[in-house]
């Protein structure tokens, strides 16, 4: 019996110490077992966030942000191509930039042949004013000693008269019964080759753009080959060309074979069945042989897969009679068919659209009467001369 009240005390203690620790754990200020640790609180994106109706403002609102913009990629801008205007008529619309330049050899030959007394001083003078806008010494002469047979005729003469008897000599030495048509047609299947030849400095290139320019606004299909491979400038300007009026170009290495060049450029008009293919050459120094026989080849090369219909000379009217001496170089190299004169509104010596003529046998063709995309025109006589004597 006392045993088994021994028990029941021993029993009654355990619990009592086990209430009191229990009581020590939770009272304040006890020390009791850490909180478990939450993970923090994840804080959503701007789109992820919850929308509130507009207007409702307050603690806890959310600002609604766009979403983060990416830094734009770079475009590729490609060139709008344009539409030339085609090349009728445009040598009469560029008439007054020629006026410009050319009024006073007019204006000096209509007062001097207004006089009311023609000595050989007189006589001396128009012949002196012609060989400074660089007519040339025959073709001078020519038009002196034909204007004082026909003063002699007429006796008095009225300005109207002086004009006429004028601008009579002066279209007869332009010479307009000469063929100026570019020959630019089709044969047949083959595509029409011109080649354009010049040395530096004459705009040879540009002339080569603009001409492209031309034919497409006729209506015509076109292939540029940039044969200049000796400067690298020259092929991106004609690049930049053909992109503008969409006419593909045919490039080479810089430095490459101008002949291997034109070949291709053919090759490819041919293939693509276009209208005209031209082939821009080097801007040669005609004193070197070397370099005028590489264009002979170039020439050469072409017509193993086609016919060369057309090669122009392009000229620098503000040269003069040293232009004279660069066509005729060219002209024992290669077949000159035709003649482009750039500048030749910005010179008072148009009269070398007369000498070139007279020595080299063939026709002034195109005329660069500005810088614009659209200043190169159909050479027209008539309007040259009319755009000399004035209104």
């Amino acid at each position: 019996m006392d045993g088994y009240l021994g028990v029941i005390v021993i029993v009654a203690l355990v619990a009592l110490l086990a209430a009191g620790g229990l009581f020590l754990l939770l009272r304040p200020g006890g020390k009791a077992a850490p909180p478990p640790v939450e993970p923090p609180e994840t804080v959503p994106l701007p789109e992820e966030k919850e929308k509130r109706p507009a207007g409702e403002e307050g603690e806890g609102a959310t600002t609604i942000l766009p979403p983060p913009v990416k830094p734009a990629e770079p475009m590729v801008v490609v060139p709008e191509v344009e539409v030339p205007p085609p090349s009728a008529g445009r040598m009469v619309r560029l008439r007054s930039r020629l006026a410009r330049s050319q009024s006073a050899l007019g204006r000096g030959l209509l007062d001097l042949l207004s006089r009311d007394r023609l000595d050989d001083e007189v006589w001396d003078e128009i012949e002196e004013l012609l060989l400074t806008a660089d007519v040339g010494v025959a073709p001078t002469r020519a038009v002196v000693e034909e204007l004082r047979t026909r003063v002699k005729v007429l006796g008095s003469r009225t300005p109207e008269e002086v004009r006429g008897l004028l601008r009579e000599q002066l279209l007869a030495q332009v010479n307009p019964d000469l063929d100026r048509t570019l020959q630019v047609r089709r044969h047949g299947e083959r595509c029409a080759v011109v080649l354009v030849v010049g040395v530096n400095g004459t705009g040879k290139t540009t002339t080569t753009g603009k001409l492209a320019r031309s034919l497409i606004g006729d209506g015509k299909t076109v292939v540029l080959g940039a044969a200049d491979t000796f400067r690298a400038a020259a092929a991106d300007q004609l690049q930049t060309w053909g992109d503008r009026v969409g006419a593909e170009v045919v490039r080479g290495p810089e430095g490459g074979d101008p002949a291997s060049v034109a070949f291709d450029a053919t090759a490819k008009g041919i293939a693509d069945k276009v209208d005209v293919v031209i082939v821009d050459t080097a801007g040669r120094l005609h004193t070197k042989t070397g370099l005028m026989d590489e264009l002979g080849k170039v020439k050469r090369v072409i017509e193993k897969k086609a016919t060369v219909d057309e090669v122009l000379l392009v000229l620098d009217a503000t040269t003069g009679q040293n232009g004279m001496r660069q066509a005729q170089v060219f002209a024992e190299v290669v077949n000159i068919t035709g003649i482009a004169l750039t500048k030749l509104d910005g010179t008072a010596k148009g009269g070398i659209v007369i000498s070139v003529q007279r020595e080299l046998g063939v026709p002034v063709k195109l005329a660069g009467l500005g810088e614009g995309p659209d200043d190169l025109a159909p050479f027209d006589p008539e309007v040259f001369v009319d755009a000399i004597l004035g209104d």
